[in-house]
């Protein structure tokens, strides 16, 4: 039984592998291109921060139980503890 199972694991295999040989120039190529970095970085400047925003609704619903972004608001402008 296991032999039998041995047989058709290395089957499966070796169609796999076969099937990555049988890729065509132009694939491989795509492939490539599509594994480089961009040439461009795209950066959108905001007015409000969303982080900063987030952290004064969740405090304006609940208390939080650090202070874990206190200075990240104080970094911003908008206070820290004292907005909850």
């Amino acid at each position: 039984m296991s032999e039998n199972n041995e047989k058709r694991l290395e089957e499966e295999l070796s169609g796999l592998l076969s099937d990555a040989e049988e890729k065509s120039e132009e694939e491989r190529l795509e492939e490539g291109r599509k594994s480089l970095p961009y040439k461009y970085e795209i950066r959108i400047q905001t007015e409000l921060d969303p982080i900063v925003e987030e952290t004064i609704k969740y405090r304006s619903m609940a208390k939080e139980l650090d202070g874990r972004y206190d200075e990240y608001l104080k970094k911003s402008g908008r206070g820290g503890k004292g907005s909850d």
